[in-house]
């Protein structure tokens, strides 16, 4: 069976020509490919589109209604193609990149301002959500990920670190004491994210590996962490979350944090994900580049 777009080409051309011979010409063919070409295009449509002498062609009804159609599809191919054949010159196109809501507020859309204006041509797709999010089932270009990192296909690149905080508010603490080891946690009103499956299940994970498993009680659990941190800055309870939530209410005084017997959590660190292509996109290579440079000096940087 002929190429198809290659016989809608042959069609259009011996209309624009006015022959056969002419349409193969242009396109590199004999006089009988070109022939075969538009029999077959007439053959899977099951309809004649052009009345043909040895002197003329002349369109059908149909031909004339199929000659725009013709003329439409192949001009959708050029521009698809010339689009792609220009992303891989210059950064272009619509960009999706999804991130952690809290993470992405305070760090990612901030810095997309900049980027746009380092490459105009780039429109950015923004997607906050704490659920996990499948890269390729999702259409997602990119996905900043906090945390160790799933077997898969998918490439990384390390943009930094993001450790573990226990904070409670200076007013909690004047009251309900501060703890010095794990074990003192049972005592406490420990707010968790229900995000994390082994804080949800009412266990906070201690040490570099989490090996040491700490059994907790409190009155709140969320899905975001910014809304533990409202509460702990209210005296609700004590949070354990990343330092990139807790690290203004630190600073301000709100929040205050302190050391246990054991180390916190190591989380894995601070990554941007991507599909495996051996090329990507221009647009893609560029934030994935960008954002390497901005947090290699942020807070959540390397460590």
């Amino acid at each position: 069976m002929l190429d198809r777009y290659t016989s809608m080409q042959v069609f259009v051309q011996a209309v624009s020509r006015g022959s056969l011979s002419a349409a193969g010409r242009e396109l590199n063919m004999s006089p009988a490919m070109a022939t075969k070409h538009l029999d077959s295009l007439e053959t899977r449509l099951g309809a004649k589109l052009l009345h043909r002498t040895t002197r003329q062609l002349t369109l059908t009804e149909t031909g004339r209604e199929y000659l725009v159609a013709c003329q439409r599809i192949l001009q959708d191919l050029e521009e698809a193609e010339s689009e792609v054949s220009a992303q891989r010159h210059q950064a272009m196109g619509r960009l999706r990149l999804n991130a952690p809501l809290s993470f992405g507020t305070r760090f990612i859309a901030p810095l997309i301002p900049e980027f746009t204006r380092r490459y105009p041509l780039v429109e950015v797709d923004l997607g906050l959500s704490d659920t996990q999010q499948d890269l390729l089932k999702d259409s997602w270009d990119l996905i900043v990920r906090i945390g160790h990192l799933a077997d898969s296909d998918l490439r990384a690149r390390r943009l930094g670190n993001c450790p573990m905080r226990l904070c409670a508010s200076p007013e909690y603490l004047q009251k309900h004491g501060t703890p010095n080891r794990v074990a003192e946690l049972s005592n406490h009103n420990c707010l968790s994210y229900s995000l994390s499956s082994a804080q949800r299940s009412g266990t906070w994970a201690f040490g570099q590996d989490g090996q040491i498993q700490v059994p907790v009680t409190g009155n709140l659990m969320a899905n975001n962490g910014d809304a533990l941190l409202a509460a702990a800055v209210q005296g609700q309870g004590i949070i354990y979350q990343p330092s990139f939530i807790v690290s203004e209410a630190l600073a301000s005084g709100t929040l205050v944090a302190f050391q246990l017997d054991h180390p916190p959590l190591e989380l894995g660190g601070l990554h941007v994900l991507f599909a495996p292509d051996r090329r990507l996109p221009l647009k893609v290579r560029a934030m994935i580049d960008y954002l390497v440079e901005v947090f290699e000096n942020s807070p959540c940087g390397p460590s």
